[in-house]
């Protein structure tokens, strides 16, 4: 059983060591939790309680509950000690409160990766520290590996998951070493119907437990109704701005698709100049005069660039979709067609700010220009990119056109030769 682990587990040396498993009751940290055990090391479990409320919550009831004791009885059945923790204050104030920021500003955050930045191997690993744990495992799908840094002391590396379908890894984009270092991921190398089988095989209560859905930690939400709790409705327009607007602006914006780009795409995305790149990038903030007004919402917080339903308007041969929010202006603009020139962009921004390393090492200097693998959304194929680090942030310029280019969302870019993921960074516009 041990040759099913990745290599970087097998690689250091557990033995005498103390592994917690973040066991959820799914059936990802129960295998993970199931392989430690059979491979002889020193395992216990800690479950942990991260919500309470239910406001907004589409299920109506408190899902952790039915999820402790899944884990208990796996737990029991794998035949390791189980242990119970409650951060539902840090969970509060770490990622919701960051959840209401965002929205509130209207932009779209990303609150599973806060979680697992600043919970699972922040508030989780520091608990499990203090109940003797010397490692933590998790039930995600990514691979960690060591290398040795220029001062020879060791660097570790994520790459994405051997399972293309259930990678992982796009979560755990802000990790630093230091939350690397103790963090195992046993199911790294392993696909999801093998995790399956094996946990059928061993008979845990998890085996054919769906997966889970939602906002990390609090399941599947209205959410409009779950913002409600700080964000009051405000009923505002919708303007829909119709594709032949952009033939007006192409030479100001010259980003936006519907063959008005300045940079075709497949062409030398490295040879840009400073200018370029800053204009490609630009993002094109509506005013009410550039369309017409379609109907009314109830609040523009509520809205995400790319969405499609929940606007409740008729009248159109083809979906309409948000292509921008103000909440300044209480307004959202919205276009007809999946392929409307205003959601497909040739670039974006990061703020210097808000630029993070995994590999410290391996950071951009100004001036500097790489090409990576890079996506801006949770199971997007990886997009062919050019990074230049300019002084006043990082620009990312894609060689195909990306549709629904979100602020708030994170970027993350991967070394195209293994998949590892070296940094990331929120999307400012």
């Amino acid at each position: 059983m041990l040759g099913t682990m990745s290599g970087m587990e097998i690689k250091e040396n557990l033995r005498g060591k103390r592994i917690a498993v973040g066991l959820s009751g799914g059936v990802d940290s129960s295998v993970a939790a199931l392989l430690l055990r059979q491979a002889g090391y020193d395992v216990f479990a800690l479950f942990m309680q991260n919500w309470h409320d239910i406001t907004g919550t589409l299920h109506g009831e408190c899902e952790w509950e039915e999820d402790r004791k899944v884990a208990e009885m796996v737990a029991r059945r794998i035949g390791i000690p189980f242990e119970f923790i409650d951060l539902s204050d840090t969970y509060r104030h770490q990622v919701v409160d960051y959840m209401f920021s965002e929205y509130a500003k209207g932009r779209t955050p990303n609150p599973d990766v806060m979680c697992n930045s600043r919970i699972k191997f922040d508030a989780f690993l520091k608990a499990a520290r203090d109940l003797g744990a010397d490692y933590v495992a998790t039930g995600h799908y990514c691979r960690k590996d060591v290398t040795e840094g220029p001062d020879g002391e060791p660097v570790y590396r994520i790459l994405a998951g051997a399972d293309g379908n259930k990678d992982q890894s796009y979560f755990l984009c802000q990790l630093t070493q230091e939350q690397l270092a103790p963090a195992l991921f046993p199911i790294g190398d392993i696909v999801k119907p093998e995790v399956r089988r094996l946990a059928r095989e061993a008979g845990l209560p998890s085996a054919e437990k769906k997966d889970s859905q939602g906002i990390c930690f609090v399941g599947k939400v209205d959410l409009p109704v779950f913002l409600q709790q700080k964000l009051a409705a405000r009923e505002g327009n919708v303007v829909e701005i119709f594709r032949d607007f952009y033939s007006r602006i192409r030479e100001e914006y010259p980003g936006y698709a519907s063959g008005i780009a300045s940079a075709p795409d497949s062409e030398d995305i490295t040879a840009l100049r400073p200018d370029e790149v800053r204009m490609l990038a630009k993002a094109y903030h509506y005013r009410e005069c550039d369309g017409k007004k379609i109907g009314t919402h109830i609040g523009a917080q509520y809205y995400t660039i790319g969405q499609r339903k929940g606007l409740n308007i008729g009248g159109h041969r083809e979906p309409i979709f948000i292509l921008d929010t103000s909440v300044a202006t209480n307004t959202i603009y919205v276009g007809e067609g999946h392929g409307h020139p205003g959601l497909m962009r040739k670039a974006l921004r990061i703020l210097p700010e808000e630029v993070h390393w995994i590999r410290t090492d391996l950071s951009m200097a100004p001036g500097e220009v790489r090409r990576y693998l890079v996506r801006i959304r949770y199971r997007q194929p990886l997009q062919k990119a050019a990074l230049y680090c300019l002084e006043d942030g990082m620009y990312i310029v894609f060689e195909e056109h990306q549709r629904g280019i979100t602020p708030g969302q994170f970027a993350v870019w991967y070394a195209p030769e293994d998949l590892e993921m070296l940094g990331s960074g929120v999307i400012s516009e």
